[in-house]
């Protein structure tokens, strides 16, 4: 057993949403362990757990200290991994959780959004060796000087994933949900998106970062420069997947591969006499307000005032909104916008900006700026407008 390949696979909350699903999931994770493989199953907290667990907090708190935050939201990957084990272990199968710090996985000292520093996996080594299936707690880490439980942000369970495949490098890492694969766009908005069987690296981190839902972009990212052999497939079926790749022969270069879209793009204006005092203000506005950075799309300066645009998650937009209103150098500049996305193979043909403002305006869309990057080009458009721009920019596939 101890020479047999290692495969990571990651469940996603929606597989796991019920005690049936687990069930499911660890019938799969049985017949993989009695073909011979060496298991590692990475699991997000049950269904809408974590945003419960939120919700929860802000109920009892308006602002809820970071750390303790951490500590409520681990519970839920928590509850995942146990009930994980115990059903392999009704399956006849020997299996045993981990949480994220007792799997080794180490993180700096940021709450709500910790980076993965190291992956020291001594004890689920030590128990794959020993033939068990070894069930792990996604989104979660410890700081190993402070010793203090931490979260990776939204997406967390990606990345832990990919750091765990590449720490024991495993054969495969398998990103599992109940959608089929990568497609063109979200089929709950365009009915004929087109399923993507093979994507480069690049194109898919891009594709994550400007708002498609797969796979948190920093998962991307660290999967492509640890060359971690990535698969996100359905649930169940191993024909509808997506193989990520280094390189993707036989493309046609500046292709549109996708259409995504960010539902909710905030601007902050902050007063200030260059943009470096504008972004110190911002970060020291965030550190004594106990909020962690969002992401950041632009920024620019003109006439005393730095202005940043962000998105994030809507409880955390919510709360950084909230916390403008005891400010007197920093506020919300402007309506809440959305953005849409073409993200393209080998770069962005220099025409497509145009072409992509003219198919809006035809649906009475008006872009408000758009953002280029070396692979997409990303419009920011009224909020209203955002599925059926998706829909109308569908049509340059």
């Amino acid at each position: 057993m101890r020479n047999n390949p290692i495969i990571v696979q990651k469940y996603g909350g929606t597989c796991l949403e019920t005690p049936a699903k687990i069930r499911a999931v660890a019938s799969g994770l049985a017949d993989l362990h009695k073909r011979g493989h060496r298991v590692v199953a990475i699991v997000s907290a049950m269904g809408k757990t974590t945003d419960e667990l939120v919700k929860m907090a802000y109920q009892v708190s308006p602002h809820p200290n970071r750390r303790e935050l951490d500590m409520l939201l681990t519970t839920g990957e928590r509850v995942s991994m146990s009930l994980m084990s115990m059903a392999l272990s009704d399956f006849g199968v020997p299996a045993i959780s981990f949480t994220g710090s007792q799997a080794g996985v180490m993180t700096d000292e940021s709450h709500s959004s910790a980076r993965i520093l190291d992956v020291r996996p001594i004890r689920v080594r030590e128990e794959l060796d020993r033939g068990r299936v070894v069930v792990l707690a996604g989104f979660q880490g410890v700081n190993p000087v402070t010793k203090e439980i931490t979260t990776l942000g939204r997406g967390g369970s990606d990345t832990t994933a990919v750091a765990m495949a590449a720490a024991l490098k495993a054969e495969c890492c398998e990103i599992i949900k109940e959608v089929d694969g990568v497609c063109s766009a979200d089929p709950r908005i365009v009915a004929d998106s087109k399923p993507l069987r093979q994507l480069d690296f690049t194109s898919l981190s891009e594709m994550c970062f400007w708002g498609a839902k797969v796979l948190h972009f920093r998962s991307v990212e660290l999967a492509q420069s640890q060359n971690v052999p990535l698969v996100l497939r359905k649930l169940g079926s191993a024909e509808h997947s997506t193989q990520v790749m280094r390189e993707v022969m036989g493309m046609e270069s500046g292709k549109v591969l996708a259409v995504n879209s960010m539902a909710r793009i905030e601007h902050v204006e902050i007063d200030s006499a260059d943009l470096n005092q504008g972004f110190e203000k911002f970060a020291q506005h965030l550190k004594q307000s106990g909020l962690s950075w969002p992401q950041l799309l632009a920024s620019a300066f003109t006439g005393g005032k730095t202005r940043i645009m962000m998105t994030s998650d809507s409880e955390s937009l919510d709360t950084l909104l909230r916390t403008l209103e005891r400010s007197k150098d920093l506020r919300q500049q402007r309506e809440t916008l959305s953005s849409v996305s073409l993200t393209c193979f080998g770069g962005v043909s220099s025409d497509l900006p145009f072409k992509a403002i003219q198919i809006l305006q035809r649906h009475g869309i008006i872009a408000d700026k758009y953002v280029l990057s070396p692979h997409s080009v990303n419009l920011i458009i009224p909020a209203e407008s955002r599925e059926a721009a998706v829909r109308a920019l569908h049509s340059l596939i």
